[in-house]
C-alpha cells in the first residue's frame, strides 16, 4: 500500500497471542510511537498476553477472551461499537483473529501480503503489507510499520515492569552470584530438551560461578520437568516454576545474566529486556522464530532434521516449514550448549570467564 503521509488520529492493532509474538509486536508498536507520539493506539489482545503488557505506555488494551466462544465476539463488538479507527493492523492470520477483526470498525484494514495471508486473512482486509523474503516474525511485523511509511530501525523495547516486581525478583535472587535462568518448557512437550541436558547445563553454570534458576508456568508438565532437573542436578537449583506472575518472570529475566530456553515465550521476553538467550531449536527455523537479538547463540538441529524429513535442501522448502518428531531435541548435545555458554560469557561478561 502507499506510504501513510500524515499520522492517523487513532490506530487499532489486532494481535491476540502468543507471548513471543506479542513481544515482537511491542517493538513495532513502540517504533510507531516514536514517529507518531500523538496517535492513540488500541490493542486487541488475549487475556494472558495482556497481563504481561499491562502498563505499556500510551496503549489501551481491549481483551478478547478466546475461551468465551461466540460471547467473546459479542463482547468485543459491544466494547468497540462506538469507536471508529483510522487504521486496523490485522497482524494475526488465524481465522479466530480474522473473525474478531469484523468487530473492529476501521476505514483501512491492513493484513499480510497475499502469500502469507493464510486461513483466508486476505478476505478480511483491504490493504496488504509488502511481500518479504524469509523474514523473522519480528521483521514480518515491522512490515506493517513500513506499510505506513515508517522505515523500521533496529528494534528496541521499553517493557512495563513495576518497582514492586523488580524488588520481588531481586529478593528471590539474593546473593552475589550472577544469575543463569533456565526456562525448560515450551507450549508443546516435543519442543523441550530433556531433563538430563538441562541438569548438566545447570551443573556447568554452577561450576562457572552462576546461580542456576529454573522458571516456568504452573502446568503439571512444567512442574514435573523442573523436579526432574532438580533431582538430576548435582547442585542446588533455585526452582521458581509456577511461582511467578508473567510480570515477575519478566523481572527475573531482566536481572538474569543469561537465559537458556527452547522455542518458548520467555526466550522472547528475555530479548525485550536485553538479556542474552541461548535458544534450543529442532522443530522450527530459528532464523524465523529464534531470539531476535541473539540468534548467534542458538543451538539447532532444525536444518538437518527438516532436510532429512522432506528430502530437499532447506533453500527449496517453504519458509516456516516445521520438522516433526518427539525425539528431535535429543539431537542437541550438552557440549553444544556449553560452547554457546562459553561464547556468550566471552562476548558479554568477560570478567566472569573462568572457563
Amino acid at each position: 500500500m502507499p506510504g501513510q503521509i500524515t499520522a492517523p488520529k487513532n490506530l487499532c492493532l489486532l494481535r491476540l497471542s502468543a507471548i513471543g509474538d506479542v513481544c515482537h509486536a511491542v517493538a513495532m508498536v513502540q517504533h510507531i510511537q516514536r514517529h507518531w507520539p500523538e496517535t492513540k493506539i488500541t490493542w486487541v489482545i488475549g487475556k494472558i498476553e495482556a497481563s504481561l503488557l499491562q502498563g505499556l505506555d500510551n496503549v489501551e488494551f481491549v481483551i478478547f477472551d478466546k475461551k468465551a466462544g461466540l460471547q467473546g465476539y459479542k463482547d468485543l463488538r459491544a466494547r468497540l461499537k462506538q469507536r471508529r479507527f483510522d487504521l486496523l493492523l490485522h497482524m494475526q492470520v488465524a481465522l479466530r483473529a480474522s473473525l474478531a477483526s469484523l468487530c473492529i470498525p476501521a476505514k483501512v484494514k491492513i493484513g499480510f501480503d497475499r502469500k502469507r495471508a493464510i486461513e483466508g486473512q486476505w478476505l478480511f482486509t483491504n490493504k496488504r503489507i509488502a511481500p518479504q523474503e524469509h523474514p523473522h516474525v519480528l521483521d514480518g511485523f515491522m512490515g506493517f510499520a513500513r506499510a505506513l511509511g515508517l522505515e523500521p530501525a533496529s528494534p528496541s523495547w521499553q517493557m512495563p515492569i513495576s518497582d514492586e516486581d523488580m524488588l520481588w525478583a531481586s529478593e528471590q535472587l539474593a546473593g552475589d552470584k550472577p544469575v543463569a535462568v533456565i526456562c525448560p518448557a515450551a507450549s508443546k512437550a516435543e519442543r523441550n530438551w530433556h531433563a538430563r541436558g538441562y541438569a548438566q547445563a545447570a551443573d556447568h553454570l554452577a561450576e562457572l560461578g552462576f546461580l542456576p534458576v529454573i522458571c516456568g508456568g504452573p502446568t503439571a508438565l512444567e512442574q514435573q520437568l523442573a523436579e526432574e532437573i532438580s533431582e538430576l542436578s548435582r547442585v542446588q537449583v533455585e526452582n521458581l516454576v509456577g511461582k511467578t506472575s508473567l510480570k515477575q518472570l519478566l523481572a527475573v529475566l531482566k536481572l538474569a545474566h543469561l537465559v537458556i530456553a527452547p522455542d518458548t515465550g520467555p526466550a522472547h521476553m528475555a530479548v525485550t529486556v536485553n538479556t542474552p538467550v541461548i535458544g534450543l531449536y529442532a522443530h522450527s527455523n530459528p532464523h524465523r522464530t529464534g531470539p531476535y537479538l541473539f540468534q548467534h547463540y542458538v543451538v539447532s538441529c532444525y536444518q538437518q532434521a527438516v532436510q532429512k524429513q522432506y528430502g530437499k535442501p532447506l533453500s527449496k522448502l517453504p519458509w516456516g516449514t516445521r520438522a516433526k518428531g518427539a525425539e528431535l531435541m535429543n539431537e542437541l548435545s550438552i557440549e553444544q550448549v556449553k560452547d554457546k555458554i562459553r561464547q556468550l560469557i566471552a562476548d558479554h561478561y568477560p570478567e566472569l570467564g573462568r572457563l
